[in-house]
């Protein structure tokens, strides 16, 4: 398999699977913040909207149909 395909097979499955689940939300570690003498550690929340998800599904469903031009 070539990188091409990796790449297209990688986008449809990460598509589908925001489409299956309305979009994702996920934390991340965000800045800690030093109060007082208190270390306080927050997140920073970050949500992937369903049409992100049906934009990746499209992306690799053309990337994968798409044959090189030959030079």
């Amino acid at each position: 398999m070539n990188t091409k395909t990796i790449v297209s097979v990688l986008l449809i499955t990460l598509g589908i699977v925001v489409l299956a689940y309305s979009g994702l939300s996920f934390t991340t570690p965000g800045k800690t913040i030093n109060f007082l003498g208190m270390h306080i550690a927050t997140t920073e929340s970050h949500f992937v909207p369903p049409a992100m998800g049906a934009l990746a599904l499209v992306g690799g469903i053309v990337l994968l149909l798409v044959k090189p031009k030959s030079v």
